[in-house]
């Protein structure tokens, strides 16, 4: 029993740190213009899918390519902030939900089209590969890299966000974007950084959730992306920590709960949302969320 347990720990820590890095991206953009980027699941596949063309049709090797996707992502992220979020910035919030839905819709279509819909193996890097055995525990190496990937980079942008000038005037838009602009901060270079930082970090989770799961497509993005929401609304939505603790609660539960209960398994999408029910009829505003509080980096 404390074998499994184990097993399906490791399991669930791998899986939400997954959960951790997109749902980051959606607490950054939160943050900075209190707006939910649903094309940001989307954002995930196009990085899977770059670092794909960049092994299987340029032959570049794991690394360059990897690290390739990772930036054209975040200049991805950058291009749709620009021509379809700047312009409607100051209009109502329902204008820029239904802005991201569309954004999504396009994303997803335009793969389709371009790529069509069957399913592509992913290439796994050679540092993915295999399985360690130790004292009847089974851990994919990928499952090992992932969690200690996140911690890395969680750590690399909570150091940006507090000791950086770039990081200060995120945290000082988050809590008003019209006083800050008054200072002589230029806001659009930082809401552009917040969208870059936010999709490379998508693009992470999407390189390695294709090779946890090697096979993609263009409509991948949209149980991940949604699951990725739940945690950050788990979490307290525009707290980055309190992401990438509800991106772990959210991957641990899941697992755990299709490991002691097989016949649940095809409930596990749904177990996601129903323990985000649960907790905000609890704690409304997350796990670290604070009452009337505006200030969330």
């Amino acid at each position: 029993m404390l074998t499994t347990i184990l097993q399906q720990l490791i399991n669930g820590i791998s899986a939400g740190s997954l959960y951790a890095l997109v749902a980051i991206g959606y607490t950054m953009v939160y943050g900075v213009l209190r707006m939910i980027n649903f094309a940001h699941g989307d954002i995930l596949m196009v990085g899977a899918y770059l670092a794909f063309f960049g092994i299987s049709a340029f032959m570049l090797p794991w690394w360059i390519s990897f690290g390739t996707a990772i930036i054209i992502t975040g200049l991805i992220g950058v291009l749709i902030e620009r021509l379809a979020y700047r312009p409607i910035r100051n209009a109502s919030r329902v204008s820029l939900l239904i802005t991201a839905v569309g954004v999504s819709f396009f994303l997803e279509n335009l793969f389709l089209v371009l790529f069509g819909g069957v399913p592509k193996a992913f290439p796994i890097a050679p540092i993915f590969h295999g399985v360690l055995n130790y004292n009847q525990l089974y851990l994919p190496v990928v499952s090992i890299y992932t969690p200690i990937i996140a911690l890395a980079l969680l750590y690399m942008l909570l150091y940006i966000l507090h000791h950086t000038k770039y990081g200060m005037s995120m945290r000082s838009i988050a809590l008003d974007i019209d006083t800050t602009s008054l200072m002589g901060i230029n806001v659009d270079i930082v809401i552009s950084l917040v969208f870059f930082i936010g999709s490379s970090l998508a693009a992470v989770g999407g390189i390695l959730w294709s090779t946890q799961y090697p096979s993609i497509n263009p409509l991948m993005g949209i149980m991940p992306g949604l699951k990725a929401f739940a945690a950050a609304v788990l979490g307290g939505i525009g707290d980055v920590a309190g992401a990438a603790i509800g991106g772990l609660v959210l991957g641990i539960s899941e697992v755990l709960i299709v490991a002691f209960f097989p016949s649940l398994a095809g409930y596990k999408d749904a177990f996601a949302f129903l323990l985000l029910i649960l907790v905000l009829l609890v704690k409304p505003t997350g796990i670290m969320g604070k009452e009337l509080e505006r200030k969330r980096f």
